[in-house]
């Protein structure tokens, strides 16, 4: 016992110090990371002996909850969701789509048996989030024309459509399913991983709000058991697990629950531990010397994906949206294949269904392929497209990212027989560009309206400049985009009462608001967002 815990603790600092050179050499890390498993392989130098496929796919299965939960609970919704559309119908149909272009390929081209061919093209018909948020993220890369957020919301929801494919494709070829059965798997798949996800994500909202931790952390336990329920529940009915995991990350990563940001970061962590452990895992897995067997239907498969399948699912269905050449042809490199592919792919394997090909090691070369091809390569595409803006920050479009809002807050206890005690709010004389933001009275919060009567005992907040987190001060950013239901009013216009906007940034000007400041398009909204006591 005490050999193998000192060997995993080896493998995480290896991992930890391949993700530090990689970036460096410009190479993704996870292909570092499966590289490192078939080091450690029975193909490999310390040659552990591990075949064991059915273990594998049930330790891989978890570390994909907690990818797929924080690629929905890490993606801000407001950044996304002028282009939602797009990325859903690429995410869904391009999905298919691209799996039915390979199947094509592989049946009339390669000569594979039918449905293996389409098994093959169910498997890497979805791109990875992970990999995608990897180099968005390490190399700063935001694209024009909000096509960042694109790939966050497509990578990170069309693994379960890829899964559902890989489903019901091997149920086919077992047997298991056929004619009305088929039918009923394809809406159990979708009705019950939705409305789980849906159900899940607003019951732990709520719970959430109700209940205060009773200490710093619970809070992440807590979302933990969240995912996991997400996907489990669905999964024992029938559902599509992955697809109510993501949906209740998303919606939960969208709410304004308290400590979002340190929660965002929580699930960072994890979800990186679990990328390392599932590339390891999976590379460990591999033969290398089984690869060479492969290694020209592998490639083709791959080059026909990347050059063909992907581009041609992509321009397909975007003629309806009118998108940008160069943004079409920006997507379409970016759809890298990554962890989920080969999970999926070790579902062919454990399954009852015969197939004649090795499916495992030929997904595991398309995914070196196009990670080190690809991934390796999106930021030079960019920038040879002229896709690249450096004027914006892509770190905006993650629920993670804060602005240094220039704002000072002033926290004190109003004394007996003080000026301000038995006198309305609007009757104070406050200090040039400050703001009262919360009045605590009795343990209870109260947002404070022109009538608001202080009283002696009261805690007053005010903000001004420069940032410091106060107690019962929540922040939270509000982009005004075109067509907002605050656009071109005025703040006293605004008639929700549980919102108090303590600040404008427009066009790098910072306002304190007043009653007659009227709000304008692409205007940063930041509100204290408190729910009365």
């Amino acid at each position: 016992m005490t050999t193998y815990l000192v060997l995993v603790a080896i493998v995480i600092f290896a991992c930890v110090l391949f993700r530090g050179v990689t970036g460096k050499l410009g190479i993704p890390m996870l292909f570092a990371f499966i590289l490192l498993g078939m080091l450690f392989g029975s193909d490999g130098i310390f040659k552990i002996p591990f075949d064991d496929y059915s273990f594998a796919e049930e330790i891989c299965t978890i570390a994909l909850i907690f990818i797929m939960f924080y690629g929905g609970f890490g993606t801000k919704w407001s950044q996304a969701k002028p282009v939602a559309l797009h990325a859903i119908v690429l995410s869904s149909f391009g999905t298919i789509l691209t799996a039915g272009a390979v199947g094509v390929f592989c049946y009339f081209v390669l000569k594979f048996e039918f449905l293996e061919s389409f098994l093959i093209g169910a498997v890497i018909s979805s791109t990875d989030a992970a990999s995608v948020f990897s180099i968005l993220r390490s190399k700063h890369l935001n694209l024009r024309f909000g096509t960042a957020s694109l790939l966050e919301i497509e990578s990170g929801s069309n693994d379960p459509f890829s899964y559902m494919l890989t489903v019901l494709i091997l149920a086919l070829m077992s047997g298991e399913a056929s004619g009305v059965g088929f039918a009923l798997m394809i809406v159990k798949q979708l009705v019950f991983g939705v409305l789980f996800g849906v159900i899940i994500a607003f019951l732990a909202e709520r719970f959430m709000r109700g209940l205060r931790f009773m200490s710093s952390g619970f809070d992440g336990v807590f979302l933990v058991a969240v995912a996991v329920l997400s996907f489990a529940l669905p999964t024992l009915v029938g559902g599509n697990g992955y697809l109510s995991v993501y949906l209740t990350g998303i919606i939960l990563g969208n709410k304004n629950i308290n400590n979002k940001q340190a929660l965002v970061h929580f699930f960072d962590s994890v979800t990186g531990l679990m990328q390392m452990l599932l590339f390891f895992l999976l590379g460990l897995l591999a033969f290398p010397s089984q690869l060479l067997k492969v290694i020209l239907p592998a490639a083709l498969i791959a080059v026909f994906l990347t050059l063909v399948a992907r581009p041609l699912a992509v321009f397909l269905l975007s003629i309806p949206f009118k998108y940008n050449f160069k943004q079409l042809l920006v997507v379409s490199w970016s759809g890298m294949r990554g962890a989920a592919s080969i999970v999926f792919a070790i579902l062919t394997v454990i399954s009852t269904a015969f197939t004649q090909n090795d499916i495992f090691h030929i997904v595991l070369f398309i995914v070196l392929f196009s990670i080190l091809i690809q991934g390796s390569l999106i930021p030079l595409v960019a920038k040879k497209l002229d896709m690249t803006d450096d004027g914006s920050d892509v770190m905006k479009t993650f629920n993670d990212y804060t602005d240094d809002f220039p704002i000072r807050y002033i926290q004190f206890t109003i004394p007996e027989n003080h000026s301000w005690a038995g006198k309305k709010v609007k009757e104070i004389d406050l200090p040039p560009e400050c703001l009262l933001v919360l009045v605590l009275r009795n343990g209870k919060n109260h947002i404070p309206k022109g009538n608001t009567t202080i009283h002696s005992g009261d805690m007053l907040i005010l903000s001004g400049r420069a940032s410091e987190e106060t107690i019962g001060v929540h922040l939270h950013e509000k982009i005004i985009l075109k067509g907002d239901d605050w656009e071109n009013k005025t703040i006293s216009e605004i008639k929700d009462s549980s919102k108090l906007i303590v600040m404008i940034l427009r066009a790098n000007h910072t306002i304190i608001p007043k009653g007659n400041t009227k709000i304008h398009q692409d205007d940063i909204l930041v509100i204290n967002d408190i729910v009365e006591e």
